[in-house]
């Protein structure tokens, strides 16, 4: 991202203050009896202000979490201090160094709200084997209705399912969904590693 960008996202982290609820998704995955219980190290990819990684801590994760915006992972920081809850925070531009995951590294990797191509393959591998992703970001279709437009960052339909086809699907949905108020085009898929 251009320092632009980063500016950009300081100021919309500043202009609202307001705590968000953890992805539906998310919590529907993990509050969930139907699906193993999961547990270890955490990473939350374009955390903003950690709302998500908030969660995995109060459920027992080691939790990194990443971010572009020093205004976001401050005010992360400050919830999670409150809470009494230890959360690596880490600002890192992903476009332009994306950050080095050691193979093996996580129990689970989150990505919500956040489409970077290129970095699908290295989340993968920083999986440890029998690891965990839950992601979940809006679709081609979202450019008919709302934000974001730019396909560089909207999923082709079952695209989601084409990057991860070497992993073992739990649970797949693409479509028009209300998650958190607003409705929004999204495909989301929880899937573990099995090499």
């Amino acid at each position: 991202m251009s320092n632009d960008d980063r500016i950009r996202w300081d100021r919309q982290h500043e202009s609202s203050r307001d705590a968000e609820p953890p992805a539906a998704f998310l919590r529907m995955i993990l509050e969930s009896d139907a699906w193993p219980e999961l547990g270890g190290n955490g990473l939350d990819i374009a955390c903003g202000k950690g709302r998500n990684a908030i969660y995995l801590a109060q459920r027992g994760f080691a939790v990194t979490a990443l971010d572009i915006s020093a205004v976001a992972l401050a005010e992360g920081r400050r919830r999670a201090r409150q809470q009494g809850l230890l959360i690596d925070w880490h600002r890192c531009d992903l476009e332009s160094s994306a950050p080095a995951f050691a193979a093996g590294d996580f129990d689970l990797i989150i990505n919500f709200n956040y489409l970077q191509r290129e970095l699908i393959r290295p989340m993968q591998q920083a999986l440890k084997p029998g690891g965990h992703v839950i992601f979940e970001t809006y679709l081609i279709d979202q450019a008919e209705i709302g934000h974001p437009k730019n396909p560089d960052y909207l999923l082709r339909h079952n695209e989601l399912l084409e990057c991860f086809d070497d992993f073992r699907v739990f649970f797949y949905r693409e479509g028009k969904f209300a998650d958190g108020g607003t409705e929004a085009f999204r495909a989301a898929i929880f899937a573990q590693r099995i090499d």
